[in-house]
């Protein structure tokens, strides 16, 4: 069967914008959506396991207290908003991208046909800023918090994200979490060195869940109970 994949037909550009972080494009390869920044590819509309899994597990492992409060770092192509809206379990849902362009596409754009009933929802806001600057200067604070805007710890999109994973980044994170809540990471691979430092910086519970998916390695996410 042939796929997206080794579709014989070339991606097509549908919007390419210059913006602070580089440049970052949307593009349709046969019945996919693409996502690349700086030449990178990000993700796509081919799958959302692993975009499900991060919000699921993050939600199963808090202590069961009523609408819990989810920040999702990273709106990529929407799966992990969509599948966190369609939950009625979660209270408030907060998005936050950096990426106008990315915004933009899910609100009059071609992704909006993945997250128009998420964005809808009375729950759900999205937050138009960089996810280190808000960890560390809102005053907001969440049950769980979701981090999909890197291909992992030791993959970042772009080197200023990399501070996100250190100690003050971790810190930071730490912040945001109300008494008992979960800090879900995901990552295309697993890193040992990163479990190390989430323990360092005072996190409980850390484990990581593999992903399986259609072709190579598992994916993984990283889960931390929050200090205190």
């Amino acid at each position: 069967m042939t796929t997206a994949y080794d579709s014989p037909v070339a991606p097509v550009v549908i919007d390419r914008r210059n913006g602070p972080y580089g440049e970052v494009v949307l593009r349709r390869h046969g019945e996919l959506l693409q996502i690349i920044a700086n030449g990178c590819f990000l993700m796509d509309t081919s799958d959302g396991r692993s975009e499900r899994l991060l919000v699921d597990a993050a939600r199963d492992a808090l202590d069961g207290r009523p609408e819990p409060s989810v920040l999702i770092g990273g709106l990529g192509v929407g799966f992990s908003l969509a599948h966190a809206a369609g939950d009625p379990r979660w209270g408030r849902i907060a998005v936050v991208e950096r990426e106008r362009a990315v915004i933009d596409w899910h609100l009059d754009g071609p992704l909006s046909e993945i997250s128009a009933v998420a964005l809808a929802d009375p729950r759900t806001e999205i937050v138009d800023d960089d996810l280190i600057a808000y960890v560390n200067e809102t005053s907001d604070t969440y049950d769980a918090l979701c981090l999909d805007i890197d291909n992992g710890p030791g993959w970042t999109v772009t080197e200023g994200n990399e501070s996100l994973y250190s100690a003050a980044g971790l810190a930071a994170c730490a912040r945001v979490l109300r008494p008992g809540g979960v800090l879900a990471v995901w990552s295309a691979q697993p890193s040992s060195d990163f479990e190390g430092r989430l323990r360092n910086a005072g996190f409980r519970q850390v484990r990581t869940e593999e992903i399986p998916v259609a072709r190579g390695v598992p994916d993984v996410v990283h889960l931390a109970v929050g200090p205190g």
